[in-house]
């Protein structure tokens, strides 16, 4: 889907392309991806590497386009993996510019919200970027504030787990912040080169809201990797939890079976086609059932003594 934007002081959604107006493109068609290449003359290279769900992020600047791919958060409930990564692509030529990405994330919407609420203000073309860097990183450092929560969810789970299930869970969750991180680094790259790079020294931009998304990028990327770390020796720690509990209930169904075991026993000796001294006796079942009882309740006090139950 491709809209149009007028851009000033907020944003107004356009029906038709207008001179030197944004242009948000999204969940593309064939068509549209021929439209954008044959009539905004962009990149058919560039567009296809938009779409590849694995491409990093890159910066490449041309005489009149700077052409910037980034990675952005997408919440992906539908899969088993809650949060992935995508790359979302940014053209800058002259007062043009045009962003490209395979779904809908939170980015666009946000940077729509918040200038149409006066929250910021983009004084020129160029600040679309940094501001759609920074509302990443927000968005980065929302999610993984949810995981942090999923994952305290799951560890109370898998405090008496005996099953993978959860194991599976906490999985997901560390692979979560495998995209995180992989593309945190991608992006941290590229603010690196249109901060220091000389093709970048023509391109005017504001070094204080420059500082502020690279800040907000570290720490995102640092909050992910404490996280990973601490799911890494989870991961660990919680194998051994389940496999200590299913020895539990191991030697608990042992000491279970033992203990039925005694009556059984009892009955099989008296249950002996030979002469045992009550085969004439009217208390021969009464007397066996109580010698039963008296060695299982026996038999539970000393596996209670000896905490195997």
């Amino acid at each position: 889907m491709i809209t149009y934007w007028e851009t000033g002081t907020s944003f107004t959604r356009l029906n038709t392309f207008q001179p030197n107006c944004w242009i948000n493109s999204q969940e593309l068609t064939n068509e549209e991806v021929e439209e954008l290449i044959n009539t905004y003359d962009v990149p058919r290279d560039f567009i296809m590497d938009v779409l590849d769900i694995d491409e990093r992020s890159r910066i490449e600047v041309d005489e009149d386009k700077v052409l910037i791919i980034l990675r952005v958060p997408l919440n992906n409930q539908n899969n088993g993996i809650p949060f992935i990564t995508v790359p979302l692509g940014i053209i800058v030529s002259g007062n043009q510019v045009i962003t490209i990405c395979s779904r809908r994330t939170e980015i666009i919407p946000s940077l729509i919200k918040q200038v149409n609420e006066n929250k910021i203000t983009i004084t020129n073309q160029f600040d679309y970027v940094l501001r759609i860097f920074l509302i990443s990183a927000v968005w980065f450092l929302q999610f993984l504030k949810e995981i942090n929560v999923q994952t305290a969810l799951i560890e109370k789970d898998l405090e008496n787990a005996t099953k993978n299930k959860e194991l599976h869970r906490l999985l997901h969750m560390e692979k979560c912040l495998v995209f995180f991180i992989t593309s945190l680094k991608t992006n941290e790259m590229v603010l690196a080169k249109m901060r220091n790079g000389r093709n970048m020294q023509g391109i005017e931009h504001d070094e204080d809201l420059m500082e502020d998304v690279i800040i907000e990028t570290k720490q995102a990327l640092e909050m992910a990797n404490v996280y990973s770390d601490i799911q890494s020796g989870m991961m660990d720690a919680f194998a051994s939890i389940i496999s200590n509990n299913l020895n539990v209930i191991m030697k608990q169904l042992t000491s279970v079976t033992i203990i039925l075991m005694i009556p059984t026993l009892v009955a099989s000796l008296y249950g002996m086609n030979v002469p045992n001294n009550f085969e004439n006796s009217h208390y021969a079942f009464i007397f066996v059932i109580a010698i039963s009882i008296t060695l299982s309740l026996f038999g539970v006090l000393l596996f209670k003594w000896k905490n195997w139950f």
